[in-house]
């Protein structure tokens, strides 16, 4: 199936209605009285004048009339021939020569009222039980075969002959020396990529900038900046509290971030690309992710330099990242290499974290799928949201995955670009264990944690106890974990999208037939039934 296909979602399904241009139809000539040219019976004549009307043009008649009526009148049988020839020999095909092919447009499902929302009428648009099979039968795939290294290095030689092969030893965070030079000191952030969007962390590289020169290490006549990489990356998923998890993990003395929670680096900003819809921009060099860490660098520097009271502390610092794109958003290759005949990306955001630091550690937070999807159309700004519209969303959404399963893999269609582009409602960030697995074929179990937001939201404090305990930080007071219990949750949902109130329970009812396939193999590859989700 090509590519348009899967986009416009095309489907048997016969009972669609397709908006289509109005044109006139051969049933239709001659029912609406229309005043020609060749009307000769005047409108403002005397009522009792005898006017006779005549049937035919003689050639008296059309003496009288100008050259341009004559003309006139001849192009517009001309035209209404041709509108009728093409009706009759298109007479099999339902439309006529003008018509627009359905494939130019998109199903479109309209619901006028709520009662019509609350039945199922998807049943009528949707076989889920064909689609739940497709899907149990599509999830049993091989794992994918993971790239050599020397072509992840190949890929990006800068950032692989930046970062070297071994951190330093005695650091818990994965840290080196890069040399520094004093006359870049001054310039030092001015021409950081990341400074320009966000001024919170320029303020941060204000304060650094000015009290760099003392964080140097001096060794053999030469300066040396120390640089880290995140000890740590939350990497998903959006709307599932990754928001509130990193400022509270903040809290902890151990753990430093800088003030920018989601750099997107590893997945679209090193490609050039802030905004997909805005195009290439500029690239972000490593350097400049690298100057996101740079506080935690300066802390860790002044226990190596015994410039900080604390005994040993410093050392057992770290730091993380919390971008909820890394887990999924892979899309930069689809713009970088539209012309490449693959259907799912050659390479992954997890091939190049492993390759530069094959100890991370990977935080997952996960949520119900269908109350994600939910939050998530709710959370971006848009006119006219309702439920109604969601479900109307998420019924095309459905369709068009559907499409594209019929002609190719799972985890080509959770991947896909144009389809992501398509759907009105983003479906694809729900199929959790496609891009677990993907995960897993990098880096080991036990190197990542994989959590619930239900878990995270009924019972915080042993939810972070165990986030704690993953990354090997230390037990907090009872001051900072009494802080840390009482802060009010992040980003949570705003009032006027909650006065929109729940999805419609066929709404509901759909999606959870959607992703029931995928979460029962979610719970089986993590071994915990929560993962069902069939209690929410």
């Amino acid at each position: 199936m090509p590519l348009s296909d899967c986009k416009y979602g095309r489907n048997t399904q016969t009972d669609h209605s397709y908006i289509l241009p109005s044109f006139p139809m051969a049933e239709n000539y001659g029912k609406t009285p229309v005043r020609t040219f060749f009307d000769f019976k005047h409108t403002n004549l005397p009522d009792k004048l005898d006017v006779k009307w005549v049937p035919l043009l003689t050639l008296t008649n059309l003496r009288s009339i100008s050259k341009v009526k004559v003309v006139s009148f001849l192009m517009g049988l001309t035209l209404m021939f041709l509108i009728m020839a093409s009706y009759i020999l298109t007479w099999d095909k339902k439309g006529l020569l003008f018509t627009p092919s359905p494939d130019q447009f998109r199903p479109v499902v309209i619901l006028t009222n709520t009662t019509a929302a609350e039945a199922p009428s998807e049943k009528n648009l949707i076989d889920m039980k064909l689609l739940v099979k497709i899907i149990s039968s599509k999830l049993e795939y091989k794992p994918r075969k993971l790239p050599d290294k020397k072509d992840v290095i190949e890929t990006d030689t800068h950032l692989f002959s930046v970062i070297p092969h071994h951190f330093l030893p005695g650091i818990k965070s994965p840290c080196w020396y890069e040399e520094s030079y004093p006359e870049l000191s001054t310039d030092l952030y001015r021409r950081n990529l990341f400074t320009l969007r966000s001024k919170s962390f320029k303020t941060v590289c204000d304060r650094l900038r000015t009290n760099f020169q003392q964080h140097l290490h001096h060794k053999d006549g030469k300066l040396f900046r120390l640089r880290c990489l995140p000890f740590f990356y939350i990497i998903g998923q959006p709307k599932c509290g990754t928001t509130d998890l990193f400022h509270r993990l903040l809290l902890h003395p151990e753990i430093k971030f800088n003030t920018m929670k989601e750099p997107h680096w590893w997945t679209r900003k090193r490609f050039g690309y802030i905004r997909f819809k805005d195009g290439f921009q500029e690239s972000f060099p490593v350097e400049d992710y690298l100057d996101l860490f740079d506080l935690a660098a300066h802390n860790i520097q002044e226990e190596i330099s015994g410039n900080s009271s604390g005994v040993h502390s410093a050392l057992q610092l770290i730091t993380g990242e919390a971008s909820a794109s890394t887990m999924w958003d892979n899309q930069a290759w689809s713009y970088l290499h539209g012309d490449m005949e693959e259907t799912e990306p050659p390479f992954l955001a997890q091939d190049f974290i492993h390759t530069v630091q094959p100890g991370a550690k990977i935080i997952i937070m996960l949520r119900d799928p269908v109350e994600r999807l939910y939050s998530d159309y709710l959370y971006f700004k848009m006119a006219n949201k309702s439920a109604e519209d969601f479900h109307q969303k998420v019924v095309e959404s459905v369709q068009l995955f559907q499409s594209c399963l019929s002609e190719r893999s799972l985890r080509s269609c959770a991947y896909n670009t144009s389809l992501s582009n398509t759907m009105p409602v983003r479906l694809n960030l729900g199929m959790y264990i496609v891009f677990l697995l993907d995960w897993l074929t990098v880096f080991h179990r036990e190197q990542i944690l994989v959590l619930r937001l239900e878990d995270y939201a009924a019972n915080l404090k042993v939810t972070i106890k165990k986030v704690f305990d993953f990354l090997g930080v230390g037990p907090l007071s009872e001051h900072v974990e009494s802080a840390l219990t009482k802060r009010p949750m992040s980003n949570t949902r705003r009032a006027a999208d909650r006065n929109l109130g729940p999805m419609f329970p066929a709404t509901r009812n759909l999606l959870r037939k959607f992703h029931q396939p995928l979460n029962r193999k979610l719970a089986s590859v993590l071994d915990k039934k929560a993962f069902l989700w069939s209690n929410t």
